[in-house]
């Protein structure tokens, strides 16, 4: 991801609004690497950088021969005396391979219109076409897309295959990916609002924030890996979060800065554990097996011999002599989150505001 403002950045957001204002039509070339450089005054790198990131975004192709073009339509090639090159015509043929009707999207079409027959179906918005084309059906459909194969299948492209419109039409709703992905994490984090009214007892107010950021984490495994807790992104729904842990704080003694860094800090624990959501999923897909099949096929002989060295690793030797011992990510979050508070407690108590939810309660 681009960083925001990054000369890249610039240039990618200039060429994308000539594409889709018309004043680059398709099949017209866009500037190339060496263009781009002098036009302004960035290296090859950057300018490479800004071409993949159009490709990416489906705003263009590269065509043999001709060059990187807007696309939608054949490239605007003048052929020379005698007919047209063999590279303008391997160009063409390429383009032709790659239009609409192509096996693969010809086939996703007809995956989604069976989908779309089916009562309540998910693809059912698709029957409007562009001229039901808002940005909540753009963002609903990108998150579900993403929910159902990961976050590197997130493009503009790809969305709009979904939504069976061009990817350009995408581009008058929401200005690009990194505006689609903010919307995202904003509607995942408000489809589950927080309780009302807020609990009396901190403990269990902050317990219940936790618990309900684990389950959106869940619900939506790619969402943990795009939180930042150092460059957070305008997310008012996520942002509420927040409001409410610190609201439950208020008046326990702790001050501004305080209540600020428990709640952030045990947001950040939450989020930090549920990245391995994707990662385990990734890893399931990858393997075709769960994470407890998977320890289960372990030689036991050989994870012996890495961690239950008697010399080496002692406290290992001992733990693989007593009962087994629960490693999950639900294991890991509730002893997390009650030895957070825990601590927590102490804090409270010194300052003399525990009121509710004093230390050890909901503990273990």
């Amino acid at each position: 991801m681009a960083e925001s403002g990054s000369p890249s950045e610039r240039i990618t957001v200039e060429l994308r609004r000539r594409i889709v204002a018309g004043e680059l039509a398709p099949g017209a070339r866009v500037p190339s690497t060496r263009r781009i450089t002098q036009e302004w005054g960035v290296a090859m790198a950057t300018a490479t950088k800004v071409l993949n990131r159009l490709r990416e975004e489906g705003l263009v192709r590269a065509v043999p021969g001709v060059g990187t073009v807007v696309a939608g339509a054949p490239a605007p090639v003048t052929a020379p005396a005698g007919g047209p090159s063999r590279e303008v015509r391997r160009g063409r043929q390429q383009q032709s391979r790659q239009s609409p009707q192509q096996p693969s999207q010809r086939a996703a079409g007809r995956r989604e219109a069976r989908s779309a027959a089916k009562p309540g179906g998910e693809r059912q918005e698709r029957a409007g076409g562009e001229h039901d084309l808002a940005r909540e059906r753009i963002v609903a459909t990108a998150v579900r897309v993403v929910d159902e194969e990961g976050l590197s299948a997130l493009s503009m492209r790809r969305v709009a295959t979904e939504l069976g419109v061009a990817t350009m039409s995408l581009y008058r709703h929401v200005p690009g990916r990194d505006e689609l992905l903010r919307l995202m994490m904003d509607v995942a984090f408000g489809e589950q609002p927080l309780p009302e009214p807020p609990a009396s007892d901190w403990r269990e107010g902050l317990e219940a924030v936790a618990r309900l950021q684990w389950g959106i984490y869940r619900r939506h495994p790619w969402l943990a890996s795009t939180m930042s807790f150092t460059r957070p992104v305008p997310a008012p729904d996520a942002a509420l979060h927040t409001e409410r842990s610190m609201a439950v704080l208020a008046g326990r003694g702790l001050s501004g800065e305080e209540m600020v860094q428990a709640s952030v800090a045990l947001a950040a624990f939450v989020c930090g554990l549920a990245v391995h959501f994707e990662r385990e999923a990734q890893a399931e897909q990858d393997s075709g097996l769960s994470a407890e099949e998977w320890m289960d096929q372990v030689d036991e002989e050989e994870r012996g011999r890495l961690m239950a060295d008697p010399e080496r690793f002692p406290m290992f030797d001992a733990m693989s002599r007593g009962p087994e011992i629960d490693m999950s990510l639900e294991a890991l979050f509730e002893f997390g989150m009650a030895r957070m508070l825990d601590g927590l407690g102490v804090v409270i108590e010194r300052r003399g505001g525990a009121g509710g939810g004093g230390l050890g309660a909901g503990g273990e």
